[in-house]
């Protein structure tokens, strides 16, 4: 490293990160616990059709503005997810509804790391089994507890 980056810096970045993300454990704990929030699928209809998060609500970045306000109440959190991290969709579903005056997060890792971790996925045919993946998650506990 070659510069000192100043430690208010430093913790005003990660303090605001964290206040805009979540992940895929964390969005499981709060759904398992009955944390009220709204979880949104960002993707097209191909990508839903494919596979989505159990409990996830379909709307595409380009229907928040028309459909949010008539389908989410205001009051309620939402946490947006998109394909993965080499997508920003879910950041751009988060700035929407953001917009609208929403509490939102974003939910880093997508659907990618949220279906690699084992989490319940489903189709249009019921729920979709995956093994936990290795290098993703602890196969042999709850959480990685970090």
């Amino acid at each position: 490293m070659a510069e000192t980056i100043p430690t208010e810096l430093l913790v005003a970045h990660f303090a605001g990160k964290l206040a805009v993300e979540t992940d895929a454990s964390d969005v499981h704990a709060n759904q398992e616990n009955g944390v009220p929030f709204v979880l949104v699928d960002s993707r097209g209809r191909s990508a839903w059709n494919q596979g989505r998060i159990a409990g996830s609500v379909h709307m595409p970045t380009a229907e928040i503005a028309a459909r949010a306000t008539r389908e989410i109440p205001r009051d309620v959190p939402v946490v947006t997810y998109c394909w993965g991290p080499g997508c920003n969709g879910s950041t751009r579903a988060a700035l929407e509804f953001a917009t609208l005056g929403y509490q939102v997060k974003e939910m880093i890792g997508g659907f990618e790391y949220w279906a690699r971790e084992g989490y319940p996925v489903e189709n249009d045919h019921g729920r979709i089994v995956r093994a936990k993946d290795p290098l993703t998650a602890p196969v042999d506990a709850v959480t990685c507890d970090c």
